[in-house]
């Protein structure tokens, strides 16, 4: 058996030589390019598919992950990734999220861990205070945005349903009343997916508006056909996936409320709009919604996991995913796994705590406001690119562009990526091949931007049949 100080030892020199990785790898975001060099396969050829009769010391396991896994690794933090909504990780929360490993703590139970605890009780108090939303609400940190959609809606079908006089978790879903749940056609498949766990099935669509809004007078005539029929759900959108467009809040929850819906609201990126005095008209009347879900890791600029679950009716929120049980404490006011879905859990609202605090309420502000006026540069410079179109309105963080046939764009799409600088993502919007670009990093400037623009001209250049007129740097 090794001594204390030799166990020491390999863990000093174990956490030195992440360090050291971790460093390296952080400086090689200005140069480096976007999309991930070699595949998983190269990367487990590497590792070695055969687990060894001997294990390797602490130190040179590291270093061998290191090697294995870097050129397999997408710089998602970088200022040129634009791909999906990955924010990059702001340095006082990956350096929390650092301390989570370290303290390895349980954060389910209130008073066996409670100085983790207190942070996301404190970062939970922050987000309420930030965002505008009541201060008696429920807030738990889920793995994403799915399971914050899932808690959620778990506490709003409990809750229609608990209305009617069906009690879910006693008498479970069988033979239950029917529950409709209403989505926007363009609504995000996070949401459908949470609704399939739930057991509540395909939601009826409701249709949307040219940037994706969901229009109010299709839902009223949605539920006025089904009024008193059945209980009912309705999920808005704040950020849609390629316009950034966000739903009118105040007048469809109006319309929901009316009929005895629960609204749910999907705000993944867009919910942060809510801390910034220039885009909060953009969450006009949110906060009169039952429920809120949204992702740290995206706007917020935290390390995986950060979902976020808020739910004005705490009481419902425990009432659907709480457990008792003898051998758990049961703290006095509310235990963190009555708010999530899962009984064991990392202290994920550590880095989000951390978050906040490098920033305070000011600094929020300026990273959401720098996020939407970098996309509004990318749109406004890439609209003076030949060839391209911007097909959206920006309002937030989101850009599309497309070229004159799918063909094209989806060739200009893949000379981007052969080339590496940026990394936007291919999709389908309005019937159309898409280049999407979500920017959501606290990294993404004016240099990015112009990248960005630059990459994109090269790339149409070299598709037409011509050499790039410029190299990137």
């Amino acid at each position: 058996m090794a001594g204390v100080n030799e166990r020491q030892g390999s863990l000093d020199d174990a956490l030195g030589a992440a360090i050291n990785h971790a460093t390296r790898w952080l400086d090689t975001y200005p140069d480096r390019r976007v999309p991930a060099s070699g595949g998983a396969d190269d990367a487990a050829g590497r590792l070695g598919r055969e687990l060894a009769e001997d294990g390797m010391d602490p130190r040179v396991a590291i270093d061998t992950l290191a090697a294995a896994v870097e050129p397999g690794l997408m710089a998602s933090g970088s200022s040129r990734f634009f791909g999906w909504v990955m924010g990059g990780t702001l340095p006082a929360a990956l350096a929390a999220d650092w301390l989570v490993s370290a303290w390895d703590q349980n954060a389910g139970m209130r008073d066996s861990t409670p100085g983790v605890v207190a942070v996301e009780e404190v970062a939970a108090s922050w987000i309420l205070q930030l965002l505008g939303l009541p201060a008696a609400s429920g807030v738990g940190f889920t793995t994403g945005a799915t399971m914050a959609s899932f808690a959620c809606l778990a506490a709003g079908r409990d809750s229609v349903l608990l209305d009617v006089g069906w009690a879910v978790a006693s008498a479970g879903l069988a033979g239950a009343p029917p529950v409709r749940v209403y989505v926007g056609e363009e609504g995000h498949g996070s949401v459908d997916l949470a609704l399939r766990y739930l057991g509540l099935g395909a939601a009826d669509r409701i249709g949307v508006d040219g940037q994706g809004r969901m229009l109010p007078a299709l839902l009223e005539r949605a539920l006025a056909r089904q009024s008193g029929a059945s209980p009912a759900i309705v999920c808005l959108q704040a950020g849609n996936i390629h316009s950034g467009a966000f739903d009118p809040f105040a007048e469809l929850i109006a319309i929901a409320h009316s009929h005895g819906a629960w609204v749910h609201i999907d705000g993944a990126f867009g919910l942060w709009a809510a801390a910034s005095p220039m885009l909060a008209p953009l969450v006009a009347g949110f906060e009169g919604a039952d429920s809120w879900a949204t992702d740290a890791h995206k706007t917020l600029n935290t390390p995986y996991d950060g979902g976020i679950a808020v739910v004005l009716a705490q009481d419902r929120m425990r009432a659907a995913l709480g457990i008792h049980a003898s051998y758990l404490l049961e703290a006095s006011t509310v235990d963190p796994y009555e708010l999530v879905p899962e009984l064991s859990r990392r202290a994920r609202g550590v880095p989000v705590w951390a978050a906040l605090a490098s920033l305070g309420r000011s600094g929020v502000a300026r990273l959401v406001d720098g996020l939407a006026q970098a996309a509004r540069a990318i749109a406004e410079e890439l609209d003076e690119v030949g060839g391209v179109e911007v097909l959206n309105e920006v309002v937030y963080t989101q850009v599309c562009i497309a070229c004159r046939t799918d063909e094209v764009t989806r060739a200009v799409h893949g000379a981007i990526l052969a080339e590496g600088t940026i990394m936007p993502s291919l999709s389908e919007w309005r019937e159309r091949a898409v280049i999407r670009f979500s920017v959501s990093s606290w990294r993404t400037g004016p240099t990015a931007v112009r990248d960005a623009v630059d990459a994109v001209a090269r790339a149409v250049r070299v598709v037409a049949g011509g050499p790039p007129s410029t190299q990137p740097s």
